[in-house]
């Protein structure tokens, strides 16, 4: 497959009468998203822009998606979810990049995150360096947990379909292209690098801990094998209530770097062969029959090495465990990529599971890290929500409008892809 990504670099997002893309600014006619958005089970639907530097706290947020849109090839992106689930991952795609559609909100499940774009929260979030498109959904009275939750992320995916549409027809300001061979071809190819895998585990524990493949439930699935494009292409949608800190947001999963710095190798030190699609699942039979099937597909492959990474902690940790024992029992070398909950002083076991195997492991960093958040002037969404959301605790919002809360509480702060800017200092 070949895929050429078009950027198109983002200099602004505004108001406008029409929507459309001049000179690198996006303009939005407000109105006409709002009645793209239409869902009667959102009583209300409120959309705001706020870019780097802006004394904003956003709260809680549940997504974070890029606006990409297919201008040549097969497929569309979101494949599954609008038309077809035909195969994506070649052609050309423009991306429409510094900029995100964020979805914010009543809080659905526990696990929900803060951005806060200036101040010392600002430095753990990717999002406070993106103009950001923010979409505040309620729920209509009554509406369950799950609907909720679908109500939300369908309209995080429809307003990012509008804008990306603006795309279809802008000349990108740089291309990059990004190619693999049929898997027999490109196990043959650079006979004398070390063939590599990527093991992607998304998480699947249900109860709004769910991530979708081609529109759908990964839960349902055995572990398959993906292109590295096709997740380029937004194979792979977040739809998880999981802990902020280290939730795969869409965002984080078209710009995956694993992937990208994978690619980036692929033919100079390693042979990148593709990617191992796995779920992380609730019942020890679940996890048991994953990680062999999972094992059974990387040794398949002909492959030396192989990379982990993990989504969530607590119960994903057995399978990340799981995996990373049963592919080093075959002989293939694993590196994992994980996060840490180590308590507040740092003293606590990190993971819930562990083994002797698992001797190669990279860390997000210490979930448990607390740390103060200033006031902010103005809060889109209910900042309440931080009492209750993970990291958070009853006393955590001050009268003055400052929080203290762990770094779990904020989106994408010890991300597990490597996400992240946070890492460790050699003195």
């Amino acid at each position: 497959m070949q895929l050429e990504l078009g950027n198109i670099l983002v200099k602004d997002v505004q108001w406008g009468s029409r929507s459309e893309i001049r000179k690198g600014v996006v303009y939005v006619n407000r109105q006409e998203l709002l009645d793209t958005l239409k869902d009667d089970r959102l009583a209300r639907i409120d959309i705001d822009i706020v870019r780097p530097g802006d004394a904003v706290r956003i709260c809680p947020v549940k997504d974070v998606l890029e606006p990409r849109v297919k201008v040549e090839g097969k497929g569309q992106v979101f494949p599954g979810f609008f038309g077809n689930a035909e195969m994506v991952g070649s052609g050309k795609t423009n991306v429409l990049k510094g900029m995100t559609v964020l979805t914010v909100g009543k809080i659905v499940g526990f696990q929900e995150g803060i951005i806060d774009m200036s101040g010392s929260g600002a430095e753990y979030t990717p999002f406070s360096r993106t103009i950001n498109l923010v979409l505040l959904c309620d729920q209509a009275d009554g509406l369950p947990q799950h609907e909720h939750e679908e109500a939300v992320r369908m309209a995080g995916l429809k307003a990012t379909r509008y804008i990306s549409q603006l795309a279809a027809n802008v000349t990108p300001d740089e291309s990059v292209t990004f190619a693999t061979k049929p898997l027999a071809q490109q196990m043959a190819e650079f006979s004398g690098l070390p063939k590599v895998a990527y093991v992607y585990m998304l998480q699947t524990q249900g109860l709004m801990h769910d991530t979708y493949l081609y529109g759908l439930d990964v839960k349902k699935i055995l572990p398959t094998f993906l292109y590295p494009t096709e997740v380029m292409d937004g194979a792979v949608i977040s739809g998880n209530c999981v802990s902020a800190c280290d939730k795969n947001t869409t965002y984080h999963h078209m710009n995956n770097p694993v992937i990208a710095d994978l690619l980036a190798r692929h033919g100079q030190d390693l042979n990148f062969i593709g990617v191992v699609a796995t779920n992380e699942n609730v019942t020890l039979l679940d996890k048991e029959r994953s990680s062999n099937f999972t094992a059974k597909l990387v040794e398949s492959l002909g492959v030396e090495g192989v990379i982990i990474s993990e989504e969530g902690f607590g119960n994903p940790d057995a399978d990340l465990i799981m995996n990373c024992r049963k592919i080093e029992a075959l002989g293939i070398k694993t590196i994992l990529i994980t996060d840490e909950y180590a308590g507040r002083d740092g003293a606590s076991q990190s993971l819930a599971d562990g083994n002797p195997l698992a001797n190669a492991v990279v860390s997000g960093g210490n979930a448990n890290a607390v740390i103060e958040l200033p006031p902010m002037p103005k809060v889109i969404g209910y900042i309440d929500a931080v009492e209750i959301i993970a990291g958070g605790f009853d006393g955590a919002l001050k009268k003055d409008g400052s929080i203290t809360v762990e770094i779990q509480a904020i989106t994408g702060a010890t991300n597990e892809l490597g996400f992240n800017r946070m890492g460790a200092l050699e003195f």
